[in-house]
């Protein structure tokens, strides 16, 4: 597992050898953010076959590393025949899990791998182009210590609760470097219900693309090491081709899976998971005191950070059951998601939410309605009082990260609650003219005083003038020069973002055995803000005949 550690450094600190006046501090807090004055150099630390590997310092402002996100340095890279997995959640009692073989696809074949994750994962990048590695992400070829499982949990779905649901077409094959690994569509397992287990094509591109997507944006996500295609064939709405993707995460807790220990009265089983997860996800915490406090604290904190950063970048989830929230803090489970085209905080990405429960603009008190549900599932474990008080600070943590992230968007060196007037001043007016989210904020990126791009994203000029007239007021006590101003929007407003029209294109083309945009949005997924001249169409507003479409959950 990956320990993370900050120290602060004063600004006259040697910068050349790193070296803090301070000791390290390890984090205790998920929400412990930086005023925007101060500079963290983030230091990580991780074991690698039981030694402490040195990895590096980072100078960031307000990012936390993760397993997913920090690199691996100085070790020995491994072929498939090296490497040795382990399952430690299969030492949780058996009603957590059940052990299932993945069910190989007909004549597989690889579609994309992700060097980066089999970086990450510590795998020798000659391994992606193998005939074996096909075979093990088709759950053909097992790897020293597989023990493969499916998990099982239950949820709220749309409000209604579910008492057993589970892994119906994921199979966990084991654990390497602290990351779970997973195989999507790999087969039914006893919580496949009427399912066939299987993932088709058009969703596997989706996920393993907007995992991506979702990590070069900064947001913390699952990612996928490798999609495979097959002939198989499997039916939803019509006849379509089976694939897997095999995708990694920190962990694959839910929320949901303390409901269905607490649920069904099996309280000793409900222990056992919370301190499973809090090893996996907070080793930190193992010693605590109150220990199942400090951990709902963590999970409430990450929680409303993640709703914010979802907001910030125009990113609707689309169905925020339970079961889809994860223990750590991450984004799981794309299925009918979207970026926005136009902004709209009425907009719903899903054809299944015909009341508008996941909208857009209703992530963040669902992100509270979810922590409710996981206090009541905790409370045999810590007394209700005690969470709902750490529950009360939800509102106050989204909202002051969300204004930091809103902050840096429209370009100022640091924001306050005053800014808040601004800002609903600015969703209101880009609701009112349909102006597309994420050109606006790259647009505005480039803004030296000349209206006339800004202007152009809107049929009327009014709405915009005024609005523009208290950004340029707003401005005027900004302490940024204009150059480092629009240098540091351009660091923080994508060029792109994955959009659905985008995606159903790759989708098109790979049905026919062309799989080059798949190749392409891949690259533009890992790194968002860079120009990519070729596809500079991408970065226009969505045409009309595409905008807003509505998807469904075998999306």
């Amino acid at each position: 597992m990956m320990e993370e550690w900050v120290h602060y450094i004063s600004p006259d600190a040697d910068k050349n050898t790193h070296k803090p006046k301070t000791q390290y501090n390890k984090i205790i807090s998920a929400y412990h953010y930086p005023l925007n004055h101060e500079t963290f150099w983030y230091a990580n630390c991780c074991r690698h076959r039981g030694k402490p590997t040195y990895l590096r310092f980072y100078e960031i402002i307000n990012i936390k590393l993760s397993p997913l996100t920090a690199p691996l340095c100085h070790i020995d890279y491994m072929k498939l025949n090296e490497i040795k997995v382990t399952n430690p959640y299969l030492k949780l009692p058996v009603l957590c899990y059940d052990r299932v073989r993945p069910a190989p696809l007909k004549k597989p074949f690889l579609i994309h791998a992700n060097k980066d994750m089999a970086e990450a994962l510590g795998l020798d990048a000659s391994v992606l182009e193998s005939d074996d590695f096909v075979k093990f992400v088709n759950g053909d070829l097992s790897l020293e210590g597989t023990d493969t499982f499916a998990m099982c949990y239950a949820g709220h779905q749309f409000g209604f609760f579910v008492e057993r649901l589970g892994d119906g077409r994921a199979i966990n094959i084991g654990t390497l470097n602290g990351l779970q690994m997973q195989l999507k569509g790999a087969g039914q397992t006893l919580y496949s219900r009427s399912g066939d287990g299987r993932a088709v094509l058009r969703s596997s591109i989706r996920e393993y693309l907007m995992s991506e997507a979702m990590h070069g944006l900064g947001i913390e996500t699952t990612r996928a090491l490798a999609i495979i295609g097959s002939q198989q064939e499997v039916i939803r709405e019509q006849w379509e081709k089976a694939s897997i993707v095999l995708r990694v995460s920190p962990s694959w807790i839910r929320f949901g899976t303390f409901e269905y220990f607490t649920h069904s009265k099996n309280f000793k089983e409900l222990e056992a998971l919370a301190d499973y997860a809090i090893e996996e996800c907070y080793p930190h915490l193992m010693e605590e005191e109150n220990k199942y406090v400090h951990f709902f604290t963590e999970v409430v904190g990450k929680t409303a950070r993640l709703m914010a950063e979802w907001q910030a970048v125009g990113f609707n989830h689309g169905v925020m059951n339970t079961d889809n929230m994860s223990i750590a803090g991450v984004t799981i489970d794309y299925g009918p998601y979207a970026f926005l085209d136009e902004y709209d905080t009425n907009y719903i990405c899903n054809h299944t939410d015909r009341n508008g429960r996941y909208s857009f603009g209703n992530q963040p008190q669902i992100g509270e309605w979810n922590l409710k549900a996981l206090m009541v599932a905790l409370s045999p474990l810590v007394h209700r009082e005690r969470l709902e008080k750490i529950l009360a600070h939800y509102g106050r943590l989204y909202r002051r990260h969300f204004l930091y992230l809103m902050g840096k968007k429209v370009g100022f060196d640091r924001s306050t609650d005053a800014d808040f007037e601004l800002l609903k001043h600015m969703f209101g007016m880009l609701q009112g003219l349909n102006v597309d989210y994420t050109l606006f904020f790259r647009t505005l990126s480039h803004y030296n005083g000349d209206r006339k791009a800004l202007l152009k994203l809107g049929l009327y000029h009014k709405p915009m003038h005024d609005w523009l007239d208290d950004y340029d007021k707003r401005l005027e006590a900004n302490e940024f020069s204009l150059e480092e101003r629009q240098e540091r929007m351009l660091k923080t407003n994508p060029k792109y973002v994955l959009k659905n029209y985008m995606l159903q294109e790759a989708i098109t083309i790979a049905e026919q055995g062309d799989f080059s945009l798949v190749e392409a949005l891949f690259k533009i997924a890992q790194d968002p803000y860079a120009e990519h001249k070729a596809f500079e169409h991408w970065a226009l507003a969505t045409p009309d005949a595409f905008k807003n479409k509505k998807l469904s959950c075998s999306s």
